[in-house]
């Protein structure tokens, strides 16, 4: 690979990295005072874990999620239509990944989180099927995010349940 190749490919890896934190940032800032006013508050899974595990996990799940898609970025070449496919899902599903912090956090609403977090899911696993047809690696990337927004829906689904 020619180092302008390179260059461009490691840019394009910081700005699918880059947007995934950026959109992470939005949702955060919808979320703090939920964290400290509102969220202490309500009953809880007993599998919820403490409050330090996520931002540790999100830190994790966005650079793994901004690999994944550069991975399939720079396979657009084999799989024209699936690379667009599963690139417009990852654009996709961080605008529903922000949507619902604002929804639960921000508009102290567990069940409109409910509403979010389905088809939240749902994106991120279409993304992944589509990202299996261009990088097995992009695939496995994803598996973690899959598993942990199926936790997240879990104790969405728990908060509404339990208040």
């Amino acid at each position: 690979m020619a180092v302008s190749e390179r260059v461009k490919s490691g840019i394009t890896l910081g700005v699918f990295v880059g947007f995934a934190f950026l959109i992470g940032g939005v949702g955060g800032a919808a979320t703090q005072s939920a964290l400290v006013d509102w969220y202490p508050t309500l009953q809880k899974s007993a599998l919820n874990p403490p409050n330090i595990a996520f931002p540790i996990a999100w830190t994790v799940l966005f650079v793994l999620m901004g690999v994944a898609a550069w991975l399939v970025w720079r396979e657009g070449w084999r799989e024209p239509k699936a690379v667009k496919r599963g690139l417009w899902l990852y654009f996709v599903q961080l605008v529903f990944n922000m949507l619902w912090s604002v929804v639960f956090f921000g508009m102290q609403s567990p069940l409109g989180g409910l509403l979010v977090v389905v088809p939240f899911w749902l994106l991120i696993v279409a993304m992944g099927l589509k990202y299996r047809e261009v990088s097995g690696a992009a695939f496995w990337l994803t598996v973690p995010y899959i598993l942990w927004v199926g936790f997240a829906a879990y104790l969405n689904f728990m908060v509404w349940w339990l208040n």
